[in-house]
């Protein structure tokens, strides 16, 4: 080839170079939003926590307002394991069961949220209710908790310090998983399960709903937005001026959970389960394929006693309190 050869080099169309421009700009600052974002929402501490004594107070009051709904409480127990102390009310109750009931609230959330399900659940036994460890509510979390076992362990501590040597569990979303997660791990004392709703048990949670939670996570928004997304879960119902739902909002607004991402239970897993478990699934929930869950829990629960609700939302301890109640005695009243 000769060196007098012309080469011909493409110059980029204008319109091919504003495309490019016009993306390089959207993406330089999708990615500085990202890092404000990561910036604002940073912490140090390796806990939950209180983002002012203010915000702690509101919610403290908050709190104390839904808690009046509920029957007072025979006991209230503050329980020190290795990861800080729980909070534990003990409910006295009516009935001829001899192993109590316990129970385990969902996400940003707190024993009064159990206040329509009291008194039917008296009926068949004494109750506990628990704040988890490293949620809003009475519970103070002093260390890290990193991992699944360690979720299970500081359970497990709270349940060895009450009296009975048994109990029937019994969890509301994530405190489904949570009590999945301890009988997978250490099932010592557990007569049965109930699982209200859980979430990352029987099926994944949809994309649309994790979307949707993340304005509701972000504390410097809206009120208006976390009663939103709290509505939603709960299939439209109003959250205003509901002294439970006042409190769920409270929670995601001033505390900052510092808790690893629960882990999927697998079929294997729930296959392993060696005791009965009663699953009510919400046919109307937006935690999951309510559909896929049902067929999950039919298909892998060993001992399993499975109820599809039909009309009923994520929120359905709440809305279904006197079914839920004749599903567990049904379920309690052999093994106790």
């Amino acid at each position: 080839m000769s060196d007098d050869t012309e080469i011909e080099i493409e110059t980029p169309a204008p319109r091919a170079r504003r495309w490019k421009r016009r993306t390089l700009i959207t993406v330089t600052a999708c990615a500085l939003l990202a890092l404000v974002v990561a910036f604002a929402i940073r912490t140090p501490s390796p806990v939950g926590y209180w983002d002012s004594a203010e915000g702690q107070d509101r919610f403290r009051a908050a709190y104390a307002e839904a808690f009046a709904d509920m029957p007072s409480p025979a006991e209230s127990i503050d329980v020190r394991t290795d990861f800080g102390i729980v909070r534990v009310y003990r409910f006295a109750g009516t009935g001829h069961t001899s192993a109590p009931l316990v129970l385990l609230p969902g996400r940003a959330s707190a024993s009064p949220m159990w206040a329509d399900n009291l008194p039917s659940l008296l009926k068949i036994a004494d109750v506990y209710t628990i704040d988890l460890l490293g949620e809003p509510g009475m519970s103070i979390q002093e260390r890290p908790i990193t991992s699944d076992e360690e979720q299970a362990v500081w359970l497990h501590q709270t349940l060895a310090a009450l009296p009975e040597k048994e109990y029937h569990l019994v969890g509301v979303s994530i405190g489904g998983w949570t009590a999945v997660n301890l009988a997978l791990h250490d099932p010592t004392g557990i007569a049965t399960l109930t699982l209200v709703d859980p979430v990352y048990v029987f099926a994944d949670m949809p994309l649309g709903t994790i979307l949707r939670s993340l304005p509701a996570s972000l504390p410097w928004l809206p009120k208006s937005w976390r009663d939103s997304f709290n509505s939603y879960t709960a299939g439209g119902a109003p959250v205003e001026d509901v002294p439970v739902a006042d409190m769920i909002e409270a929670g995601m607004q001033h505390y900052t959970l510092r808790l690893p991402q629960p882990t999927r239970i697998t079929e294997k897993q729930l296959g392993a389960l060696n005791l009965p478990v009663l699953a009510i699934i919400a046919s109307d929930s937006v935690m999951h394929d309510a559909q896929a869950a049902t067929q999950t829990a039919r298909r892998a629960l060993p001992q399993g006693t499975v109820h599809h609700y039909p009309g009923a939302s994520h929120a359905v301890n709440g809305e279904r309190p006197e079914q839920i109640a004749t599903d567990i005695a049904n379920l309690v009243t052999p093994h106790s």
